[in-house]
């Protein structure tokens, strides 16, 4: 595997970090800007927000850019956003930057993927996509518990300045790594790939991601207020339930990864009902250490595992658009994730209790349910009139 590919992965890292560290740090960012901790959840959705908007129209940019360039802006605006974050004493400009690392992020996974994809040879393709898409597992093992910690320690934006850090080297590996120029076929054009996104099945499918990573990051948002003012759990223990949330979202994704082609019906359907017990379990045993704490593992298990056999079926679904359908995946999950936060902070304003994000997550699930429910009658529906049609034809 070329050296590039880890760097991509390096990079993925550092973007993943930054994406999931504010779960661990909401009450001591609201603190010291002065806000609520909706205000403060909302950070997380000017990210998701900025993704949403950023995948598809960097995506459309990247194609035609060359790599090495469009991959070092990207990075470079990612970096500095983070330093500015890190100084600014303003929530304002803190939830500007957000979006805008969030939109630089979108742009550098449009071109990292394709890149990790032409460095190769075919047959290494996928274990390519894997090392740059496992960047984000492991932020979710790794940097958002180490984010956790610097916070704890030294303060929220300890954790910004370590991002900014960890995405330097990467800065620097993009440079010596990177070929400068654009290898590959040309790109499908954007007329075709836009036509191959409008198949009602694929909304559809696209919709029911978007519920899932709502239920996900609503919980996910304020699972620090929700461990320490409901669970009764000191601080610490923070960085060790997001340790458990990612070691739960790698396993999630390696067995989709292994099982998503063989059954994918069957492994989102089981997967998208046991996040709706899931959450509601939640919602009803936070008082409970031992419960909250394995149920967080297995919620990250199906969360990503759902999520990634959701990515296949999309992809599946849209082999004549292979920059968008990707894109329009980033985009569909940072939709969820900006609405789950949102909903999740109406719920705290409301007064409902720290444990209201999870009966929100668990209702955003049966949501999803619903979705996915009506997008089968539909494929069946559609089945039986084919099948009927062909039996016309016999005669």
């Amino acid at each position: 595997m070329p050296f590039a590919v880890y760097v991509l992965g390096l990079a993925v890292f550092a973007q993943g970090t930054s994406e999931f560290m504010l779960s661990g740090l909401i009450s001591d960012i609201a603190t010291d800007l002065n806000v609520s901790l909706a205000a403060a959840g909302l950070l997380t959705s000017a990210f998701a927000v900025g993704m949403v908007i950023g995948a598809p129209l960097m995506a459309l940019f990247g194609r035609t850019w060359p790599r090495r360039r469009a991959l070092l802006l990207f990075l470079s605006v990612f970096v500095a956003v983070h330093v500015l974050g890190a100084l600014t004493p303003s929530y304002g400009v803190l939830l500007a930057t957000r979006f805008a690392g969030a939109v630089a992020n979108a742009g550098f996974w449009a071109v990292a993927l394709t890149t990790a994809s032409a460095l190769v040879p075919e047959q290494l393709r996928a274990r390519a996509t894997a090392v740059v898409v496992g960047g984000v597992t492991v932020a979710c093992v790794v940097g958002v518990p180490a984010g956790a910690v610097l916070g704890e320690r030294w303060g929220w934006r300890s954790a910004f300045w370590a991002v900014a850090l960890v995405s330097v080297p990467a800065v620097l590996a993009v440079v010596r790594s990177i070929p400068a120029g654009r290898p590959g076929a040309e790109p499908v054009p954007v007329r075709t790939e836009l036509r191959a996104l409008t198949r009602p099945r694929l909304r559809r499918t696209l919709l029911t991601m978007a519920l899932v990573q709502g239920a996900t990051f609503c919980t996910f948002s304020y699972l620090e207020p929700l461990l320490t003012r409901e669970t009764g759990l000191s601080a610490g223990w923070v960085p060790a339930a997001l340790a458990l949330f990612g070691v739960g979202s790698f396993l999630g994704v390696t067995v989709a990864g292994r099982f998503a082609g063989l059954r994918p019906t069957a492994l989102i359907a089981s997967g998208m009902a046991a996040l709706t017990l899931g959450w509601s379990a939640l919602a009803l045993t936070a008082g409970s250490a031992p419960v909250a704490l394995a149920l967080i593992l297995v919620q990250g298990a199906f969360a990503f595992g759902t999520g990634t056999a959701l990515i296949a079926r999309v992809l599946g679904l849209a082999p004549g658009a292979p920059t968008l359908a990707g894109a329009f995946c980033t985009a569909a999950f940072n939709l969820g994730a900006t609405l789950g936060p949102w909903a999740g902070g109406l719920a705290l304003d409301a007064g409902c209790g720290y444990r209201a994000p999870a009966w929100v997550s668990g209702a955003l699930m049966a949501c999803a349910l619903i979705a996915a429910g009506a997008a089968r009658r539909v494929r069946v529906r559609a089945r039986m009139r084919m099948r009927m049609r062909g039996k016309k034809s016999m005669y």
